[in-house]
């Protein structure tokens, strides 16, 4: 081997001649098997002839697509004649899917503001999600505004969108005092204020950290409920911190939108009558900056369902009403009686929950949730509500009525253990091995398949690397992994400017949800089988491994594909991993898509009957003022 100027070993001239002169022997033969194989097929007594008196055939064609070792990065077989399945799908012919109507660019199927005025408004249950039946289903493309641009790449997202993008103003006008978002020619800009923090989120966070501290590692994953534009989130991340950010679908037009364009994380959401979709024991910190959650109604069920979300040791932190009541109440157009009343409330019932207040400094109030449960449980003398769940799977949170009990916390042997088990600080928490792991409470997770995950993963995006736009570049800032199972493909992207949101899909035997927080990851849970909660073109980059293999028993994968076409941006990529003839199947969707895609083998080689499509979905846009679908 000779190396180059940069110290990186090279192939000579007559080995790469050697290698490939190796591959192409290795594929010839590969053909004249299938070829083989394909006639007796044909031949044989039984075998039914082709349609049409066509015979079956196998393409084998080399391309060399300029490799180091100048192999070719991908093999076009024509798998169709060798593998057949039968999946659930609608379709009885090729469908060419044409755009909706540009009134559906901003389409939430779940969220959908005109079918929710037929739900219940008590306790805001009609903002919570209520997906389209079967026969609402659209089979269309939703459209991108007419001028659709690219966003901005990170960081300069954080503080830019493009108008045309999200052709909204509301917010600009609504909140103009507040710093929110502003109008700049043909783009927003963030100042990063908010409603309690107009001089910006930067010096917002720098008063919490000389509370608590947020630099030490300790602190890693945060919720941040009504969160507005995501401006705490945007300015945490600076901070290695990562907040899940969310805000229902309201008259705040868009503002879960703008997050997601700003390449910020967040989803449609709100405190109702359902979990959050989101595991026990998640969160390190949580946020509610004048979120306008009514914290002291219900018997404290929503200060009850922060405490289930929140880690043991784990921080809420409240700033707005009624907190500083004194100073501010004239201008809250409240009276000090009613302030004074509901500060009480919420005092009480962080003390029910076994909360001890850490410190109230100008405009902010933080409460900590205890290691373990230990005086709790003796406290239920004095405090005969909330009482602790009795049975509960505290994890489960798909559909689940919040519960007017306090989640329970694994058992601990002394007063000074952390219920469930310690983690690391940041960042070698993303590579130690998880509590629940280390606990055996994942059936078929062992600490040896944990470290196994993360160098398979580490593989794998050293091959995605070669076979999309590198991730270094910038090209791609929100990913999606739809399967994530323990959180390795996030992990592996950890030094790339990228964050991910990993999706565990819902009732499925194994929850691994937990165990991606306790890496230091977010996610959520999610049944394919309907719609995400998120706005269109929120993607950049979505990973779907296994997921059609999941779900082709259980709902037509049609509307999963379009889904997927929803959520992902124009020029977005999206890298499938099946058997074959699953990926066949997906391909012969998409085509009708308006996507361009392509089976390529697995990084281990073309021996592994696990392939990969890769696909792109193409820049088109709607057109204002014309009828599409």
């Amino acid at each position: 081997m000779a190396k180059d100027y940069s110290g990186s070993p090279k192939p000579l001239y007559g080995e790469v001649k050697r290698r490939r002169l190796t591959y192409i022997v290795i594929v010839s033969g590969l053909c004249i098997f299938f070829y083989v194989l394909g006639a007796w097929q044909t031949t044989s007594p039984g075998a039914s002839n082709p349609p049409n008196g066509s015979t079956k055939k196998v393409a084998c064609n080399i391309e060399n697509s300029g490799s180091v070792y100048g192999q070719p990065s991908w093999f076009n077989l024509d798998f169709e004649s060798h593998h057949q399945m039968v999946m659930n799908d609608s379709r009885t012919a090729a469908e060419n899917f044409q755009p909706c109507d540009m009134s559906y660019s901003e389409y939430t199927p779940c969220q959908d503001p005109v079918r929710s005025r037929k739900f219940d408004r008590d306790r805001l249950k009609y903002r919570e999600r209520h997906c389209p039946a079967k026969g609402e289903l659209l089979r269309c493309l939703i459209p991108a505004p007419p001028k659709y641009k690219n966003p901005f790449k990170w960081p300069q997202s954080r503080d830019y969108a493009w108008y045309d993008n999200i052709p909204h103003r509301e917010l600009s006008i609504e909140k103009a005092v507040q710093n929110w978002i502003q109008v700049q020619g043909n783009r927003f800009r963030f100042p990063g204020g908010g409603t309690m923090f107009p001089h910006g989120a930067d010096a917002y966070i720098d008063d919490i950290n000389e509370l608590i501290s947020l630099t030490s590692g300790k602190i890693r994953t945060a919720i941040d409920t009504g969160c507005g534009v995501a401006s705490w989130g945007a300015y945490l991340l600076k901070r290695d911190i990562i907040t899940m950010s969310f805000a229902p679908r309201d008259t705040h037009e868009a503002q879960v939108q703008f997050a997601l364009e700003r390449g910020v994380p967040a989803m449609i959401g709100v405190m109702a009558s359902n979990r959050l979709p989101y595991p026990a024991r998640a969160f390190d910190m949580a946020h509610c900056s004048r979120c306008l959650i009514p914290w002291e109604k219900y018997d404290g069920l929503f200060l009850i369902e922060v405490d289930r979300v929140l880690r043991p040791g784990g921080y809420w932190i409240l700033s707005g009403p009624p907190v500083h009541w004194k100073k501010y109440w004239k201008g809250w157009e409240r009276t000090r009686e009613d302030l004074k009343a509901e500060q009480d409330a919420i005092e009480d019932i962080a003390k029910s929950l076994c909360w001890k207040k850490v410190i109230e400094k100008g405009d902010l109030a933080i409460w900590q949730k205890p290691l373990n449960h230990i005086e709790c449980i003796k406290s239920r003398k004095v405090y005969k509500t909330p009482h602790i769940c009795k049975a509960d799977n505290s994890d489960a949170a798909w559909y689940r009525d919040m519960e007017p009990c306090i989640a329970p916390l694994p058992e601990v042997s002394s007063s000074d253990d952390v219920a469930g088990g310690a983690l690391e600080k940041w960042p070698e928490r993303a590579f130690a091995v998880p509590p629940r792991i280390g606990s055996g409470s994942i059936p078929g997770i062992t600490p040896e398949k944990f470290a196994e995950d993360n160098d398979l993963w580490k593989d794998r995006v050293s091959h995605y690397n070669r076979i999309i736009n590198p991730l270094s570049q910038g090209r791609y800032r929100n990913i999606m992994d739809m399967n994530a199972n323990i959180g390795g493909f996030a992990a592996a992207l950890v030094k790339y400017p990228v964050w991910v949101m990993n999706v565990v899909p819902a009732n499925i035997d194994r929850d691994t949800l937990g165990v991606i927080y306790e890496r230091g990851f977010i996610g959520t849970y999610n049944d394919w089988c309907e719609a995400f909660s998120t706005y269109p073109r929120t993607y950049d980059l979505i990973h779907a491994g296994n997921v059609f293999s999941i779900y082709q028993d259980r709902c037509d994968i049609t509307y999963i594909l379009l889904e997927m076409d929803r959520i992902l941006r124009p020029e977005g990529t999206v890298i499938f991993r099946d058997t074959v003839e699953v990926l066949l199947k997906v391909k012969s969707i998409t085509d009708g898509m308006r996507w361009e895609s392509k089976i390529m083998d697995h990084e281990s080689g073309p021996f592994n009957p696990e392939k990969l499509l890769v696909a792109v979905k193409t820049y088109w846009t709607g057109q204002l003022g014309k009828k599409q679908q």
